[in-house]
């Protein structure tokens, strides 16, 4: 008989899952691209919003349990910490959109003043 067992993930995997979709990434798509059940992608999303990282270690026997308050207010540091990060990656993926925007703005732009520059001597 086989045993049923849980695929075992790393932390770094986990992390990186839950936080693409903290910044906005749909459940759907980072679950397929990994390979993942998206079930276990909404568990580990779900615990890392109330535990941190701490959620995401994997402890036999179960849900991680919650820490004392004075521990508590560490892994709300975690959380806001993996909060902090999801948005800093967040930000720099719209700058490099508007970046590039703005180059196409100005090839575009660029083309018209030529298109305009040498509509007026063909018509002389």
């Amino acid at each position: 008989m086989s045993q049923h067992r849980q695929a075992e993930y790393a932390m770094e995997l986990k992390l990186a899952a839950v936080r693409r979709v903290r910044a906005g990434e749909s459940v759907r798509a980072v679950a397929e691209e990994l390979g993942i059940r998206r079930k276990r992608l909404y568990v580990w999303k779900d615990r890392y919003a109330e535990l941190g990282e701490a959620g995401l270690r994997r402890q036999r026997g179960g849900r991680p349990r919650k820490e004392e308050p004075e521990a508590g207010s560490v892994s709300e540091a975690n959380a806001g910490r993996g909060e902090l990060l999801a948005a800093r990656k967040r930000i720099a993926e719209l700058e490099r959109k508007v970046g590039q925007q703005e180059l196409e703005l100005d090839f575009f732009g660029e083309a018209l003043r030529r298109i305009r520059a040498g509509g007026k001597r063909s018509a002389r």
